[in-house]
């Protein structure tokens, strides 16, 4: 048996690229029963889920050209650089409304990825019911480390899920996805450089040695899902889109940069849309 699914890896700002490829296939009413997400990606995922084309840009992009949600004030007011309350609650229930029930009225499972800082390993969410938790989940799945609060869901503390799983590639095979789709945020080749410097998780996060051991390790975890992402793209087991340009800083705020990486994903989606139409065409 086939079946198709999309997993969405994050990287903040990057995530402009997946919410055009997401952008183009909305508007060509193409959706997969199965979509995974890591921090920006969730945020992708949830929109897509909820048949929201533009949401990401609006809150990405549009806003961000009036507003900032990188703010001084945010660091005296709430010791964090990055306004989560904000992203995470008067966006989406105020500013840029979000469709909870186009969400939970549909049959897609949606897997949001997050780090427990208990264990520091991956937990997978879903949640088609409770609105608050929803966006819990979405926030624990995009907090940074020492930038963003710990983020608490079911009374246990969690933080970025790409910390414990960037491209959640091994959840979706185990889950019976056999014509995966992935969206890389970052160019082909590229790995993260081996972490030489101090270990300054052992202080921020005393409390979570298996935490602290990973993000100590976190770049030669990512490195190996990498390499093992081109090997089933060499088979031909996957269909990988990645961007094509120069890749934009994580916490990038020049809106014309923003906009331009958003339209090259919007035309990777393009480009690639028949490619994974053929892939995908005898899936469930």
């Amino acid at each position: 048996m086939k079946k198709a699914g999309i997993v969405l890896e994050g990287g903040g700002s990057r995530g402009v690229f997946t919410a055009g490829i997401l952008d183009y296939f909305m508007e060509q009413n193409f959706y997969f029963p199965y979509v995974s997400g890591v921090s920006a990606g969730a945020c992708n995922a949830a929109n897509y889920v909820a048949k929201q084309p533009y949401r990401t840009r609006k809150c990405m992009i549009d806003y961000l050209y009036e507003n900032s949600i990188y703010s001084i004030k945010n660091i005296v007011k709430k010791k964090v650089l990055i306004d989560m309350d904000l992203l995470f609650n008067k966006i989406p229930n105020d500013l840029i409304p979000y469709d909870y029930d186009t969400f939970f009225a549909s049959d897609t499972r949606c897997i949001m990825v997050a780090t427990n800082c208990e264990t520091g390993k991956a937990d997978y969410f879903e949640e088609k019911k409770d609105k608050d938790r929803l966006m819990e989940i979405c926030k624990a799945s995009s907090s940074l480390p020492y930038i963003s609060n710990i983020v608490r869901v079911d009374n246990k503390p969690y933080l970025d899920g790409g910390l414990a799983d960037s491209v959640p590639v091994v959840k979706a095979l185990r889950d019976g996805i056999n014509r995966p789709v992935l969206i890389l945020t970052r160019n082909k080749g590229y790995r993260k450089k081996e972490n030489e410097s101090i270990d300054v998780s052992k202080l921020v996060y005393r409390d979570y040695p298996n935490l602290c051991e990973t993000i100590y390790k976190r770049s030669a975890r990512y490195n190996r899902v990498m390499d093992y992402i081109d090997k089933l793209e060499a088979d031909r087991h996957v269909i990988v889109i990645r961007p094509e340009i120069t890749e934009i800083d994580r916490a990038e705020q020049d809106t014309e940069k923003l906009t331009e990486f958003y339209h090259h994903g919007y035309e990777m989606g393009k480009k690639y849309f028949e490619t994974i139409k053929e892939f995908t065409k005898d899936c469930e």
